[in-house]
């Protein structure tokens, strides 16, 4: 049986972050980078890894908004100016494929139910195993070594 999934990006809301200075971004924890290598700074927006040169902002952001213990939130990157990524049903973005990641598993509740860290060429195949439950609602996809969220991926019945 073909299990469907949906990988979701973050929507820019944070290009007003690129304006602030960095009194006022060190106050909220946020750092404004130039990017210095390829690979090495995933855009959660754009689902690509900025190119050198580029600005992007780190800074912590609530990615689990749930009533469950698991309620989280964590570092991310954001590219100057990103475009959302509006993804195919099944398609993984190419960043996806380069790192060593780390699958959380929840139900609609919110309560995680597995997790498994796999070679981010296995994450097709990971998936699959893991949509093959009924119980799993969505899945957040970490870069399994620094723990930096990534996007979201949401069974598609």
């Amino acid at each position: 049986m073909k299990i469907n999934f949906r990988i979701s990006a973050l929507e820019n809301n944070f290009n007003h972050l690129f304006s602030l200075d960095k009194t006022q971004l060190s106050s909220m924890g946020a750092v404004k980078m130039v990017v210095d290598a390829n690979p090495g700074y995933p855009c959660r927006v754009s689902l690509e890894d900025a190119e050198i040169g580029e600005e992007v902002m780190l800074f912590s952001f609530q990615h689990h908004k749930t009533k469950s213990p698991y309620k989280s939130n964590g570092p991310i990157f954001v590219r100057k100016n990103a475009t959302t990524s509006i993804l195919g049903i099944n398609e993984i973005p190419e960043m996806l494929f380069k790192r060593l990641q780390s699958l959380r598993v929840y139900d609609s509740n919110g309560m995680m139910i597995d997790a498994r860290t796999l070679k981010g060429t296995n994450i097709r195949k990971g998936l699959n195993q893991i949509f093959s439950n009924k119980k799993a609602s969505y899945v957040h996809i970490h870069n399994a070594n620094p723990g930096c969220y990534n996007c979201q991926v949401t069974r598609v019945d």
